[in-house]
């Protein structure tokens, strides 16, 4: 019945290059992403493997609060996704005078990981809401 986020903005990896790692973990079990993520080569796979961490820590945090049993065995990752950030525009210099521009581009990742439980009471709030 747990259900947390994690963020990280403004991150030096293109989106295109994240959203190749992220796709490797969704749907898959917390424990089992941080394994893929470990020993993915990609460098947004660090990154992602921190988010991912941290992510399992606030569903620690979330839980104590609220007095809930939890489990890290039972977490999976329910949604991720890659946003585009700002790019950072920077110039090199070229013969004859000229000047060539170069796109550092930035990414804002999200991860969000839920116990079971939380998944099929969020569908049956859906059902219920359509049905009205």
């Amino acid at each position: 019945m747990v259900e947390s986020i994690a963020r990280v903005r403004h991150i030096r990896v293109t989106p295109q290059k994240a959203r190749r790692v992220v796709a490797l973990i969704k749907g898959k079990q917390a424990e089992e992403a941080l394994a893929i993520l470990k020993f993915a080569p990609q460098g947004a796979s660090e990154p992602i493997y921190k988010l991912v961490a941290s992510a399992m820590a606030n569903a620690q945090v979330k839980a104590d609060a609220a007095g809930e049993s939890f489990d890290e065995q039972e977490l999976f990752v329910k949604n991720a996704f890659v946003d585009e950030g700002t790019t950072l525009k920077r110039f090199r210099p070229r013969a004859q005078g000229r000047a060539d521009q170069i796109k550092k581009r930035t990414s804002h990742i999200t991860v969000v990981l839920s116990t079971p439980a939380t998944a099929a009471d969020a569908a049956d709030a859906s059902e219920q809401k359509a049905s009205k």
